[in-house]
């Protein structure tokens, strides 16, 4: 874990309210891996006081990338960052997807922004294995496709792609899945929840990227727990333990 002022490269926005931010962070970017995440001081003052947390979306050479939208101050002064501005930032944080194994088709299952995680694991994977995604969202101008592979996309009012949820979408498709498949998924809870029955029911392997409210971003807090499925009334830390877990160690 580093603690590092980086240099903002660029900001952009690359859809309705979705916004990429590049930033030089060398220390960082040599020791991420796919599906952790940072915790961004967002002013220089102490306004907000907590640090924002936000999955690395792409880590290439010296520098790492973050998707997001503006949904509150934080973000909202993060938006305003500009080509030369720092930014400190706290990480690699968490426990990422486990990307090794015997399985040869990756299947990314994204709701809205839970798509953010998965450029950079799937620019991880090894070459040899097949790339599926589904991407899920409430409208089409809330979907984020940003560098996924080999798209299907559900929205729940039909104006783009299957109507309905993306895991009513993944019943659909799975005729499509090979023998050694596994899930990676991010987004909403009622997404991840319905994702893991699915997994369950179909004996797929699936690993899942929670969200919650952090605070401190390393376990110290103790604010971010998760139910575990190891023994009755035992918790996990999602900043610590996670934030990405088996489908099956958790109850969500």
């Amino acid at each position: 874990m580093f603690t590092e002022k980086a240099v903002v490269q660029f900001l952009k926005p690359i859809e309705q309210n979705i916004y990429l931010l590049k930033a030089y962070s060398p220390k960082i970017s040599q020791n991420i891996k796919p599906g952790q995440f940072c915790n961004i001081k967002v002013s220089d003052t102490d306004f907000p006081l907590l640090r924002r947390p936000f999955s690395i979306c792409e880590a290439e050479g010296d520098c790492v990338s973050f998707l997001f939208n503006i949904h509150g101050i934080g973000t909202k002064i993060l938006s305003g960052k500009r080509e030369g501005n720092e930014i400190n930032i706290l990480g690699p944080l968490g426990n990422g997807f486990n990307i090794s194994g015997n399985y040869d088709q990756a299947v990314i299952v994204a709701g809205g922004l839970g798509s953010a995680p998965f450029p950079y694991l799937i620019n991880s994977l090894d070459s040899s294995k097949e790339v599926l995604s589904y991407v899920g969202a409430q409208t089409k101008t809330d979907l984020v496709t940003y560098k996924l592979k080999s798209v299907s996309i559900s929205t729940d009012d039909g104006t783009a792609g299957f109507k309905g949820n993306v895991i009513e979408l993944l019943e659909k498709q799975k005729r499509l899945f090979v023998k050694n498949v596994k899930l990676f998924g991010c987004g909403p809870t009622p997404m991840l929840k319905a994702l893991q029955k699915f997994s369950a029911e179909n004996n797929y392997e699936c690993e899942i990227s929670t969200e919650c409210a952090m605070a401190c971003g390393f376990g110290i807090c103790q604010g971010c727990p998760i139910e575990s499925t190891a023994n009755i009334n035992s918790y996990k830390l999602v900043c610590k333990d996670g934030p990405v877990f088996n489908s099956r160690d958790i109850v969500l």
